[in-house]
């Protein structure tokens, strides 16, 4: 007799047209909310684009179960922070979800992580969004973590600083022929518009971090963020003042940096990090003397 109430299962009902393994198999861009571990403010909550997979290694079976892989995303999701015991929690779930047809799991969480940061001098705050991405992936009962982040910062080039410190030096001598200046004098004229003579360029530049850590270990994001920030030395502002601003000018004036200088400094940071197992890393000065950038890439592994 006909059971209207029995639904057909294709993918466990048929076989497959071909024996052959898949190493990975699943669902991209699943929009969720998540819980972000932040250090001063505990936890944010942000909207994730969350990608999903297991592989397909036993033979004859179709495909695999992927509304299962959905549900303990979002069940995992629902009510924890985005931490090591999740993520290990969930990869297990996703695999014995699978019912023996798997034996590996990948998870890729990307977001915008908004952290708010304080002007150099005044009072005011602002919010600025960080890119962020999460990879964890179990394989042969081996767990392994991976972070990706994009980090801005302002970098000035030390070789355009010396060539308009020169003709600073030149207009001045020029300006100012007799064996004594009037300090006076002086300050009044490198406070006028003659006195700005030329301008060192500088640009909005970017470091791409990628970086995977030893077992067991996930960082706090946010103090990640702020202490490759602090490495770097010239951290994009938020909401300024006049103050900010001038203060913002001097920290560039006592960090230029070629992209050479701002790598060397992250590979430093790196490499003191005993948690980071591995990294690869570009550094990117977005030219505003070129038309094309200025680029740094390296690793720990090749």
């Amino acid at each position: 007799m006909f059971d209207k109430t029995l639904l057909p299962d294709v993918a466990a009902q048929q076989a497959a047209t071909s024996t052959l393994p898949l190493d990975w198999v699943g669902m991209e861009a699943i929009a969720l909310p998540v819980l972000i571990p932040a250090g001063d403010v505990n936890q944010i909550s942000v909207t994730t684009k969350a990608d999903c997979f297991v592989n397909l290694d036993m033979p004859g079976i179709k495909g695999i179960h992927m509304s299962r892989l959905y549900l303990e995303l979002k069940e995992a999701l629902a009510h924890q922070i985005l931490s090591e015991a999740t993520l290990s929690q969930l990869l297990r779930k996703m695999v014995a979800s699978q019912q023996g047809i798997s034996s590996a799991a990948r998870l890729r969480f990307s977001f915008d992580l908004p952290l708010k940061k304080p002007a150099l001098l005044s009072n005011e705050t602002g919010v600025q969004a960080y890119e962020v991405e999460v990879i964890a992936t179990l394989s042969e009962g081996v767990k392994s973590i991976e972070l990706g982040l994009t980090i801005p910062y302002s970098s000035t080039c030390p070789c355009s600083a010396a060539l308009s410190r020169q003709l600073l030096a030149t207009r001045l001598d020029e300006t100012f022929s007799e064996k004594k200046i009037d300090k006076s004098a002086l300050i009044d004229w490198i406070q006028s518009e003659q006195g700005s003579v030329a301008t060192p360029h500088s640009q909005r530049s970017y470091a791409y971090i990628n970086l995977t850590f030893q077992a067991n270990h996930y960082p706090d994001i946010a103090d990640l963020i702020r202490h490759f920030e602090a490495v770097i030395g010239t951290p994009v502002q938020t909401a300024v003042k006049r103050e900010d601003e001038q203060a913002f000018a001097k920290l560039n004036a006592e960090n230029l940096m070629f992209c050479e200088d701002a790598a060397r400094k992250l590979k430093a940071a790196l490499e003191d990090m005993p948690t980071v197992k591995d990294y690869a890393f570009k550094v990117e000065h977005q030219e505003s003397l070129h038309a094309h950038n200025a680029v740094v890439i390296d690793r720990k592994f090749s």
